[in-house]
């Protein structure tokens, strides 16, 4: 059984179907998903900013992580229990950093439901005739390997913004990383390019999804400089 078919899901997908038509009509299927997009970033700022506080008691709490891997470092368990001990101490979240993705994740797959299913709650789905800039919102980048069509350049579009935001986004992370010991800085490299796991991730998802994608972190790249300006020098 297909999980978008079963009952309260196909529900949530028809009254999120009839809305975003709705608002589409109002405006156009693109700009109703960025203006969607925009009210959920809006709505997850507390998120944005727990973030970003809890980045800056890491790099405050740098120097004493690097000293508890020294002290600690043939007995992992025991590394592990201060290191949680410091966190808890000091009321430093590890997982902060996760939370605006993990609260996006719902939305995200809502959106790709949305503009995959050929059906919603046993009817059909008019999304699918959405375009935007001519191509359809439900088609996918990497279709264009079997027959490229002419509003594919809108994709790769936004394909190329989202790479450039995750250029920008991976410079601004190495800028204000906090220092590592030379042991972990190759971990810390490859660590950096994970905001180009978006670009990989938007090449296989419908247009809709895409945009949604690209103007989401864009949205990230300026909020976080942002409130890092405001926070960190105040």
């Amino acid at each position: 059984m297909n999980l978008f078919d079963f009952p309260p899901i196909a529900a949530l997908l028809d009254v999120a179907s009839t809305a975003l038509g709705a608002l589409g009509g109002a405006v156009t299927p693109g700009l109703a998903i960025v203006i969607v997009t925009i009210a959920i970033r809006a709505a997850l700022i507390p998120l944005s900013l727990a973030t970003v506080r809890a980045e800056g008691h890491r790099r405050r709490l740098a120097p004493r992580l690097a000293r508890l891997r020294l002290r600690f470092a043939k007995q992992p368990e025991r590394l592990r229990r201060e290191t949680l001990a410091l966190y808890a101490a000091e009321k430093v979240s590890p997982i902060a950093g996760f939370l605006p993705a993990l609260a996006q994740a719902p939305v995200l797959t809502l959106v790709y439901a949305l503009f995959t299913s050929s059906s919603i709650d046993g009817h059909a789905n008019p999304l699918l005739a959405a375009t935007l800039f001519g191509a359809p919102l439900g088609r996918h980048l990497v279709s264009a390997v079997s027959g490229v069509q002419p509003g594919d350049w809108v994709g790769l579009t936004l394909i190329i913004a989202i790479m450039l935001v995750a250029f920008l986004s991976r410079r601004a992370m190495r800028r204000i990383a906090a220092p590592v010991e030379p042991a972990h800085q190759r971990i810390a490299d490859i660590l950096s390019f994970t905001p180009f796991l978006t670009v990989v991730f938007a090449s296989v998802v419908p247009l809709a999804a895409t945009l949604y994608l690209a103007v989401s972190t864009t949205w990230t790249l300026i909020e976080r400089d942002a409130m890092r300006r405001a926070l960190w020098t105040s």
